[in-house]
């Protein structure tokens, strides 16, 4: 009788886990992005790297640059606080809130795309914060971002004494 019980319960793991693989395999085909009139709309889910996606689609999609908003909801944002002393940023992550503003900007460095974002999140006792995202991932639902492309290439650079990638422009003749 056990070894029954057992197989039957082999039977039925397996058969989870088949089940959880295809459905990890269909959202992994999901469309992340379209091209707009305007540039592109993404819309991710739950588990999504934000960041990633979006150097993911300067890449594919070879973006000069380009500036972006977005709202959703993130399992976890991790937001810097850039200490100037130290040159670095302080981080602190907060969990399952609401990104009711999501802003940036994409430029390069040198081959590699170069994300700079800022947002606010809210939590459920509708407490906000915000700054520097350093980290994003999508919670429960779903993260929309609009991004609106520019036809020229901008580039970051590390500049000192900040330490810091800042967005170089071309000089016009305007100083």
């Amino acid at each position: 009788m056990n070894i029954t019980i057992k197989k039957i319960t082999a039977a039925l793991f397996f058969c989870l886990a088949f089940h959880l693989v295809q459905a990890q395999e269909k959202d992994a085909d999901k469309c992340r992005y379209t091209k707009t009139a305007d540039g592109y709309l993404m819309v991710l889910r739950e588990g999504d790297n934000v960041l990633a996606l979006l150097e993911n689609l300067a890449r594919e999609q070879q973006i000069p640059s380009a500036h972006f908003t977005g709202i959703g909801f993130a399992k976890e944002a991790t937001f810097g606080f850039y200490d100037f002393e130290k040159k670095k940023f302080n981080p602190k992550t907060f969990r399952k809130v609401e990104m009711g503003s999501l802003t940036g900007s994409i430029a390069w460095n040198d081959k590699e795309p170069s994300l700079h974002m800022h947002g606010v999140a809210t939590d459920e006792k509708f407490d906000a914060n915000g700054g520097h995202i350093l980290g994003l991932t999508v919670g429960t639902g779903s993260m929309e971002i609009y991004i609106t492309p520019y036809t020229e290439k901008l580039q970051r650079k590390k500049e000192q004494p900040l330490n810091a990638n800042v967005l170089q422009l071309p000089c016009l003749g305007i100083h």
